[in-house]
């Protein structure tokens, strides 16, 4: 079983009006690499997935292993290996769907093309910068156990881009309540990723009209340490010293995302 079957398993088991399942189901596809099954070797950063036409309409078959692709195929096939986001992106607007571990998962579905366009939709809502003076934080309390786990889940994934982040509540001075997650120390550039990260995690959360700031502190900010006393503290997993870096793969560079064809 892997983690995408699991998802896949809460969703169908999910009742009827449970939306959590779904949405992490969907989370799940869109953090995950999906290795694309293609009708050609890639050329540079040009892909051919290859299409299938169903009874229902057009799918491109992704699988979230090699391993489980060599099951459907039976004999070797190009493919790509590719982020489920950017999947979604790429095929937005198209009218294709997607054939998900068709045949040899227990997470075989077909998404089809208007799920495909909502979820890239989704993924497309970026945070939006605001100004906001902090007058006093206090333990985080109302947020759904979704939200947290899906902070967790997200930032698991985020060693290297910041020492660790705070979760905690925050009365702003024009009277606003709200909760702010703040990264510590966090890496040049890696600002709009971590603020992507959050709001994604927020929105995968299922709460209607959430609203979750975020901010970017370095350990020797003083306003730290009245908030490090009422907040809840995720820790940022430190990353394995890397091997020397290897050709990237079609879609694994985001300054040169692949273009289907």
């Amino acid at each position: 079983m892997s983690l995408l079957d699991d998802a896949y398993a809460a969703m169908a088991a999910a009742a009827d009006g449970d939306d959590a399942p779904r949405l992490r189901f969907y989370e799940r596809l869109a953090d995950g690499e999906m290795v694309v099954l293609l009708e050609s070797e890639a050329v540079g950063e040009t892909l051919t997935p290859r299409v299938f036409d169903l009874e229902d309409g057009p799918v491109v078959l992704i699988f979230d292993s090699e391993a489980r692709l060599a099951a459907f195929t039976s004999v070797p096939a190009p493919y790509a290996a590719l982020p489920g986001r950017v999947v979604a992106q790429l095929l937005a607007g198209q009218g294709i769907g997607l054939g998900i571990n068709l045949g040899v998962a227990p997470s075989a579905m077909v998404l089809p093309p208007f799920a495909v366009d909502w979820l890239a939709e989704t993924l497309a809502h970026g945070p939006e910068e605001a100004e906001a003076r902090p007058q006093s934080f206090h333990p985080p309390k109302g947020l759904p156990q979704s939200l947290i786990a899906g902070l967790d889940a997200k930032l698991a994934r985020a060693g290297g881009l910041a020492a660790y982040a705070l979760l905690a509540g925050v009365v702003y001075d024009d009277g606003r309540h709200g909760h702010m997650l703040v990264f510590v120390d966090a890496a040049a550039g890696a600002q709009p990723a971590l603020a992507r990260a959050s709001a994604e995690a927020l929105t995968f959360s299922g709460i209607e009209a959430g609203e979750l700031d975020v901010a970017f502190l370095t350990a020797a900010d003083t306003a730290l340490g009245a908030m490090e006393q009422v907040a809840l503290r995720f820790d940022l997993p430190v990353p394995v010293a890397a091997e020397p870096a290897a050709p990237q793969a079609p879609g694994m560079n985001p300054d040169k995302p692949p273009v289907l064809r």
